[in-house]
């Protein structure tokens, strides 16, 4: 497989993969696909992850949650060009999906029903190389600034496992956070970026209609639940469109709708569930508000009560421009400028912004599509899979951005 390869122009920075290196994360990652956890659940991970830290010299300390973990490189008093509070934080999620991996290979998963499809697994291993690369460096006196490794866990249980982590002090001493998140659609040895928002904000929505029920031949003698769970399932998303700005990008999307049992009956009770998304962080914190009100009227309407279950997500991933500079004189650093492309924000959540809301940051696409693949496969798919080049390229640019 070619790869684009490093600019000869380049700045030179210490910290280039030796090969043993690049070999060994490459075996690191497939071991990880092979075993997927679910959020709350890695243990095995942070075993494998605690134990080859430790080989490496350093104290990984096992997060309060019992998975995920910490783990610090260098120290602030006395690193050169450093004080309290400039630690640079990489962080990774560590956990897989409930869906089974369909793949032909011989590192698919072998746990049933599970799969890493979203490329946690890649996340891992770019930020596990990257602390053993500055590892080295720091043992050298070439460190400037002091690292901390986060190893998360529950990135896909809502309101997602950065929250949890926040609580339990992993930004104590933290001045700055970066991260990478595969993207199939960028070419391996590319990453995105992008300043201000880069996903979306994402909740949960339950919503349950309840009413007296009755014969179909009688309509007018009952609540026509059906009918009303039909309303609210086109009405509320149109009527929400409404009540915000256009560019907040406010949307109700259902993915479910229950009603009923009989041709001839018209049932007493019909249940919704759904998502709500936004690319906008002011109109994210009205929209528990907005979504009630606007279910509440169309059910009222039509003689419906209704409960309502909305579960805060997250909040949208919003890239802050020092640290998405950082990233892009990082790539640069290492394979040039011609390497870096502006990305687009999307509709998927990730808590990574969680932490966002306490130190500033910047989280990266990184390019996993083999060059020259005219398809991509895409994410949350049991046939996703990555160019494994991607490895190298997260690990020399999480280096990067270190060093500079």
């Amino acid at each position: 497989m070619s790869h684009p390869a490093d600019d000869p122009l380049a700045p030179a920075l210490p910290g280039t993969l030796p090969a043993e290196l690049r070999a060994e994360l490459v075996a690191f990652r497939r071991d990880l696909h092979m075993h997927p956890e679910l959020g709350n659940q890695e243990f095995r991970t942070t075993a494998a992850l605690k134990d080859r830290l430790e080989r490496a010299g350093l104290r990984p300390r096992v997060l309060a949650t019992g998975t995920g973990l910490v783990c610090d490189i260098g120290t602030v008093d006395g690193t050169p060009g450093s004080a309290a509070g400039e630690r640079l934080a990489l962080r990774a999620d560590i956990d897989a999906l409930p869906i089974p991996d369909t793949k032909t290979v011989d590192y698919a998963s072998t746990v049933p029903g599970r799969a890493h499809a979203c490329g946690h697994d890649v996340h891992t291993t770019v930020v596990l190389g990257a602390g053993l690369v500055l590892a080295d460096l720091a043992r050298q006196g070439r460190l400037p600034r002091p690292v901390r490794l986060l190893f998360q866990p529950a990135e896909e249980v809502l309101p997602g496992g950065a929250a949890e982590a926040v609580e339990c002090g992993v930004l104590d001493g933290v001045g700055q956070i970066l991260a990478v998140h595969c993207d199939p659609r960028v070419d391996a040895g590319r990453i995105g970026l992008r300043t201000g928002p880069i996903t979306s904000a994402c909740d949960r929505l339950e919503v349950t209609l309840e009413g007296p029920g009755g014969h179909t031949a009688r309509p007018h003698l009952t609540t026509d639940m059906v009918t009303a769970a039909a309303r609210v399932a086109v009405d509320v998303p149109a009527l929400i469109a409404r009540r915000v700005d256009a560019r907040a990008g406010l949307a109700v999307t259902w993915g479910r709708l229950e009603s009923g049992h009989a041709c001839n009956v018209i049932p007493q009770r019909a249940a919704l569930s759904g998502t709500v998304r936004c690319l906008d962080l002011h109109a994210w914190r009205q929209a528990p508000d907005l979504v009630h009100a606007a279910i509440d009227e169309v059910a009222t309407l039509h003689g419906a009560k209704s409960q309502i279950d909305y579960v805060r997500g997250v909040p949208p991933v919003v890239n802050e421009v020092d640290s998405v500079q950082l990233l892009h004189d990082a790539m640069a650093a290492r394979r040039g400028t011609a390497s870096v492309e502006d990305t687009e924000q999307s509709l998927g959540g990730e808590d990574f912004s969680w932490y966002l809301e306490h130190v500033p940051g910047a989280m990266a696409r990184l390019g996993v599509r083999p060059p020259g693949e005219l398809s991509s496969l895409d994410l949350h798919r049991g046939d996703f899979d990555v160019d494994e080049h991607a490895i190298t390229v997260g690990v020399e640019l999480f280096t990067a951005a270190a060093l500079l």
